[in-house]
């Protein structure tokens, strides 16, 4: 007998702030971009897409645009959205010596 295979969605697994920051902190471990914003982009469904898009004054379908595997958000969007979810973005700077 075959095996039945279902999609999975990364963003169902994202229902705690502490999975959300693990989730994005390893995609920001990347440093690609398209990867982080497609990241980003499953963590905004995961809260709702329409309540985003309220928060940021941006539409649904420009969010899901923007953050699929193949957008280019704006460094606008961008921040607005992770405003909007309450992912900060920090600098650090590295360890010398």
């Amino acid at each position: 007998m075959a095996e039945k295979l279902t999609a999975y969605d990364p963003a169902e697994a994202l229902s705690s702030h502490e999975a959300i920051a693990i989730f994005m902190a390893e995609a920001f471990k990347t440093n690609d971009s398209a990867y982080v914003a497609h990241a980003l982009g499953i963590v905004a469904r995961a809260k709702g897409m329409t309540q985003i898009a309220e928060q940021t004054g941006l539409s649904r379908e420009q969010l899901y645009r923007s953050f699929s595997g193949q957008g280019n958000p704006t460094l606008k969007t961008t921040l607005a959205v992770m405003n909007a979810l309450g992912i900060e973005l920090t600098t650090q700077l590295p360890a010398i010596g």
